[in-house]
């Protein structure tokens, strides 16, 4: 009887890793089509995510999101591939000029795609000169633009300074889509990306994004489950930044900005939201910078 409880304990103590050696991984790369549309792709690598439109004349993709992979912009190009035949890209839109979302945009213009971008993302990416992300071709001013191709209407709008001074919000006005990337987490509390964030300023780069008419939002990071957001995900982060901003510059006030702040403030409100205990220092601290310096 020992010798068998001994197995029985032994299988036991072996079965939880066997379980999670056999639990499913998520693929590195995914491409699905958008629920309701038909011909709107989202494509993910890793951690990042960037729309596609396929249409009878060609395809307009966005981000090439190889920050890192030295192969995501081929990678990208090729699932293009497969989804549309063989049609050719004819556009590329940068979303920003960070390179965690636009690097990689080589293997696109390699593919003859006329790549575009915000006036002052081209500005930037000049001074930058990174081989793997060429320079827009044609640039937006804050007016915005308006592409067709084969059917399909994609708006390029700017809304102002927020996560960056050089991001384009994209909406299809046919499909009530959005893409907007790192101005709008979905369902998750924000991080890294406040680094060099504009505060008052993307409280009313919201605002006109909750103006405009649509009905769901692609995120440029995936959403908890995948799922797109909605006119409440935004109003919930534009409540989250109010919220943030008007809780540190009460301790600012207090002199507890930079350290105490970071470590002592919390945010109970949002402490159930994902990425809250990562992200929550960094939100202070973006706030300590503009109530305790002024920046």
């Amino acid at each position: 009887m020992i010798r068998s409880l001994a197995i029985l304990a032994c299988l036991g103590a072996a079965l939880p890793a066997w379980s999670q050696a056999q639990a499913p991984t998520r693929p590195q790369i995914e491409t699905r089509k958008v629920e309701g549309t038909d011909n709107v792709y989202i494509f993910r690598n890793g951690n990042h995510q960037s729309i596609f439109v396929v249409t009878k004349e060609g395809v307009i993709a966005t981000d090439p999101v190889a920050y890192g992979r030295p192969q995501g912009g081929q990678q990208y190009v090729d699932e293009i591939k497969k989804v549309s035949k063989g049609a050719p890209i004819k556009y590329l839109i940068y979303s920003h000029h960070h390179y965690d979302h636009i690097a990689g945009g080589k293997a696109f213009k390699d593919a003859g795609a006329t790549i575009i971008a915000h006036r002052r993302a081209k500005a930037r990416l000049e001074k930058l000169a990174d081989p793997a992300t060429p320079l827009p071709d044609e640039t937006v001013d804050d007016k915005g633009r308006t592409l067709k191709l084969g059917g399909t209407t994609l708006e390029l709008r700017y809304v102002g300074l927020n996560h960056s001074d050089s991001t384009l919000v994209m909406r299809l006005p046919k499909e009530k889509l959005l893409f907007v990337v790192d101005v709008l987490p979905v369902g998750s509390f924000p991080g890294r990306g406040m680094i060099d964030f504009y505060p008052l300023e993307a409280e009313q780069s919201i605002k006109r994004i909750l103006a405009m008419d649509w009905e769901r939002l692609i995120p440029g990071h995936p959403g908890p489950n995948d799922r797109l957001g909605t006119k409440k995900d935004a109003q919930d982060q534009l409540t989250l930044l109010q919220d943030a901003s008007k809780a540190v510059q009460a301790v600012a006030r207090e002199g507890k900005c930079w350290e105490p702040a970071e470590k002592e403030l919390q945010l109970e409100k949002y402490k159930d939201w994902p990425g809250y205990e990562n992200g929550r220092p960094l939100v202070v601290r973006r706030y300590c910078g503009l109530w305790g310096r002024g920046t």
